[in-house]
């Protein structure tokens, strides 16, 4: 029996999975400070046995279901491995030593937040993934951060709004042209129709950030201190502009178009020349690297702490997290159980803000039941676009409400592909870094403020329609 041919659940059924669900991971995980790996096996045993109960044979379409879940985010644990071959790279061939030091001798705690937020958008913004700016720039952000002295949550707060950002407004960003697809419009005409909820959320971001900012200005680190972070620097490595390179390599490829994974791979090749090179290092010693990381010794804890991460063994505990949220997904989509909810939502659907509201809201349940964006942005991007049609709403506003609920949320989420990813690479707890990430919790809410206001709400004219893509 295959599980395209298995009747939908009823409404309440999928009702009591996904109540079930959500009972699970929050008693769990708020009252019993359970490991997220357990609370998901829980869910995904619940869910496993209430697709089963829908025909009651054999076990081999729940399977494929989880398997077909894992399969749409291949390219995501792809990328997600080899971001941990480059960061240890990158500490080896003194890449992130050399962006250290320079961030420690010519940035002030006063303006740290607010440029770091812009860097984050612009590096972003360039290369269209969020992931590879945390992997990269984050690393070097979070480490120069607490050096001065500044929260790490907040630092990571920061690094993350600004990824996301231009993720979530780049041109050449997967979730960009994923959302405009689903959603039946013009990548341009999504865009712009973005530009007006994301940039009045931005500015405030910038603004907030660089109030922050002010209040950690007495925090400036000790020329002794700085001077002692700086020579141990120099002892462990030999920092040089030209460490930079592999940085470089990596923005350029993508720059050019190249595909994330070569562009990443090729970085890897040039910090490892590098390291051997440069830093004199023996080449199995950088090999084995690759693989559980670097053992930073300058002498200074602090430093050490920094500069001992990355490698691929450092993301088996989140990718084992994210596998587990993903199959948890293939269930939720393969048997119905989400489009039954949404669908019987819609009927009590009145007002056009309310229907905003409603995409927003539902991405944010989808991205917590099925672990990643991308399924949420085609889910919902199916669900919703002939409501949109009839509400005469067009369908640019649906776009951007795919990614104000998808793309943004993911990374609030401790389970999904996302919030797991930034949470190991930034070594920041989601929860504890989510307060932060202002943008990511901004940006919706006031998406959902300018709908009931009328503000940037565009519509169609009366009678027309977009075909989706």
């Amino acid at each position: 029996m295959d599980s395209s041919t298995i009747k939908p659940p009823g409404f309440i059924h999928a009702l009591i999975t996904f109540l079930t669900i959500c009972t699970i991971i929050g008693i769990g995980l708020f009252f019993y400070a359970l490991s997220l790996h357990s609370l998901l096996l829980l869910c995904l045993l619940t869910t496993s046995g209430s697709a089963w109960y829908l025909y009651r044979t054999d076990f081999n379409p729940i399977i494929k279901a989880m398997n077909s879940g894992i399969e749409r985010a291949l390219t995501s644990i792809y990328i997600f491995l080899m971001i941990g071959v480059l960061i240890a790279a990158f500490i080896q061939s003194g890449t992130v030593a050399t962006l250290i030091y320079y961030g420690l001798t010519f940035i002030s705690p006063t303006v740290f937040l607010p440029a770091g937020l812009i860097l984050c958008s612009l590096m972003s913004l360039a290369t269209g993934t969020s992931w590879g700016t945390v992997g990269t720039a984050g690393v070097v952000l979070i480490a120069v951060g607490t050096a001065m002295g500044i929260p790490a949550p907040v630092v990571a707060g920061m690094i993350i709004a600004g990824a996301t950002f231009g993720d979530k407004m780049s041109p050449v960003s997967d979730t960009t042209n994923l959302a405009a697809m689903a959603a039946g419009t013009e990548l341009t005409r999504h865009i712009k129709s973005m530009h007006r909820t994301t940039g009045p959320a931005y500015l405030i971001t910038l603004l907030v950030f660089a109030v922050i900012g002010i209040q950690y200005a007495e925090n400036t680190v000790p020329a002794d201190d700085i001077n002692i972070l700086l020579n141990g620097l120099k002892q462990a490595y030999q920092v040089h502009i030209i460490n930079l390179l592999p940085l470089v390599t990596m923005l350029a490829l993508i720059y050019l178009k190249v595909s994330a994974l070569p562009a990443m791979s090729a970085a890897a090749v040039a910090a490892v020349m590098l390291a051997v090179t440069i830093q004199d290092a023996q080449l199995t010693q950088v090999l084995n690297a690759l693989f559980s990381g670097g053992n930073a010794d300058t002498g200074i804890a602090a430093l050490d702490n920094l500069l001992t991460r990355g490698g691929i063994s450092a993301m088996m505990w989140t990718l084992s997290l994210a596998l587990l949220a993903l199959a948890l997904g293939g269930i939720l989509d393969k048997f119905g159980f989400l489009q039954v909810l949404i669908y019987n939502l819609l009927r009590s659907v009145k007002r056009q803000a309310s229907l905003i509201t409603m995409t927003i809201t539902t991405c944010f349940v989808s991205n917590m039941t099925l672990g990643e964006a991308y399924m949420s942005i085609i889910l919902n991007g199916q669900l919703y676009g002939e409501t949109y049609d009839n509400r005469q709403i067009d369908r640019s506003v649906l776009s951007r409400s795919l990614e104000e609920g998808a793309t943004l949320t993911t990374a609030l989420i401790p389970w999904t592909t996302g919030g797991a990813f930034f949470a190991a690479t930034l070594g920041v707890n989601v929860i504890d870094y989510a307060p932060w990430a202002i943008l990511n919790w901004l940006n919706p809410l006031i998406a959902i403020c300018f709908a009931y206001s009328g503000i940037s709400l565009v519509k169609n004219k009366a009678g027309e329609t977009q075909k989706q893509a």
